[in-house]
């Protein structure tokens, strides 16, 4: 299995692997190592280059396919197994999607505090983002007041804590899960846990930032009903 090095480090830009294994179907590679993120949890894929025997293959975008990740490249000609290749992120794209994903985190943690609302959804792309909730109404004033909360904790400059713990030690945590639905399959041992110290606590397979006050200015610049009891929020973060 490929080690996930942006689980632990979300920073890291550029990362030294071996070519494992080449997916002709999906036109792929495969490293023993990798920093791109696969997407998942509402985040979109890593973009980036491979530089392999002294070519630069573009990657358009990781993607996990049974089980192993896959980086899609544009290029015609495969490389060969066991070569030596250095990845580099598209970093730019992955910091926007870093502070995004903290974002929406931000919102989650402030809206499960405030109002104990569950996540019934969500999904984001650089610098923007929605996430939806069991809210039976939705109103401006509280659309203002969340608005304030979520700036406040960026004011806070809270620290970001990524823990990779045991099912079994991670399922003790209460409230883990914020989505309505448990996402986390049975057969996995190991959960990956994203704390927003002093307000958020859960299982998260995403990148973030270090600390809050890198996510910069939010603003809630839409909201809708999508159902009885389920509100859609539209957040942006400031460029």
């Amino acid at each position: 299995m490929t080690e996930l090095l942006y689980q632990t480090d979300s920073y890291l830009k550029e990362f030294e692997a071996t070519v494992t294994a080449i997916d002709p179907e999906n036109h792929g590679i495969i490293l023993n190592r990798t920093a791109f993120y696969p997407g998942g949890g509402g985040q979109p894929p890593d973009k980036g280059t491979l530089t392999i025997g002294g070519q630069v293959y573009h990657v358009s975008r990781a993607k996990k396919i049974g089980g192993e990740i896959v980086h899609l490249i544009e290029e015609a000609e495969l490389p060969e197994t066991g070569q030596e290749a250095t990845g580099r992120i598209d970093w730019e794209r992955r910091y926007k999607l870093m502070r995004t994903h903290t974002a929406m985190h931000i919102l989650c943690g402030v809206i499960w505090r405030d109002y104990g609302a569950s996540v019934t959804g969500g999904n984001m792309e650089p610098l923007k983002g929605r996430m939806d909730f069991e809210f039976e109404t939705m109103r401006r004033e509280l659309v203002q007041e969340i608005e304030n909360s979520i700036n406040a904790e960026v004011a806070n400059a809270r620290e970001v804590r990524v823990a990779i713990l045991p099912r079994e030690e991670a399922f003790q945590i209460p409230d883990l899960i914020r989505t309505k639905i448990n996402l986390l399959p049975e057969g996995i041992t190991q959960v990956r846990v994203v704390e927003i110290v002093g307000l958020d606590l859960q299982a998260d397979g995403g990148t973030h930032v270090r600390n809050t006050s890198e996510v910069g200015r939010l603003k809630v610049v839409d909201y809708k009903s999508k159902g009885k009891i389920n509100k859609r929020i539209y957040l942006e973060v400031e460029p």
